[in-house]
């Protein structure tokens, strides 16, 4: 089962690559908000906790079949170019790192239990921020 990165085939790679970035980028807005506009420290610590974790070796392997000028849906959609307030701007966020912990948990059953574990963790630990952001 403990197959080696770099004998995925690119499609799946570049599936990793992009949902590892979503992950990160969705926690670092999210911790950002919790840091600066909510000065709360215990949640954006423990989001910056989490996005530390959010990692796969070797990572040169994932990252040389990136293609950005080749992905179909690289254009912004409507509901992505505008935010109402701070609250939506984090929801969208977390949905959207909750999400890809989501593809990247199924996608690594193909190499690692382990790692699929890890980002399983991931996603719930999301969700309980999400909870408790939300009753804040």
């Amino acid at each position: 089962m403990n197959k080696p990165l770099e004998e995925f085939e690119t499609p799946l790679l570049r599936l990793l690559d992009a949902n590892i970035n979503r992950l990160r980028e969705g926690i670092r807005v999210v911790e950002d908000i919790r840091r600066y506009c909510f000065d709360d420290e215990i949640t954006a610590k423990a989001l910056k906790e989490i996005r530390h974790k959010v990692r796969l070796e070797p990572y040169t392997a994932i990252l040389k079949t990136r293609d950005i000028e080749n992905d179909v849906l690289k254009t912004t959609t409507k509901s992505e170019s505008s935010r109402e307030d701070l609250n939506s701007m984090q929801t969208a966020n977390i949905k959207r790192a909750q999400e890809s912990a989501r593809v990247l948990e199924e996608a690594l059953k193909l190499y690692s239990a382990e790692d699929a574990e890890k980002f399983k963790e991931i996603r719930y630990a999301l969700y309980a921020i999400e909870k408790k952001i939300s009753e804040k």
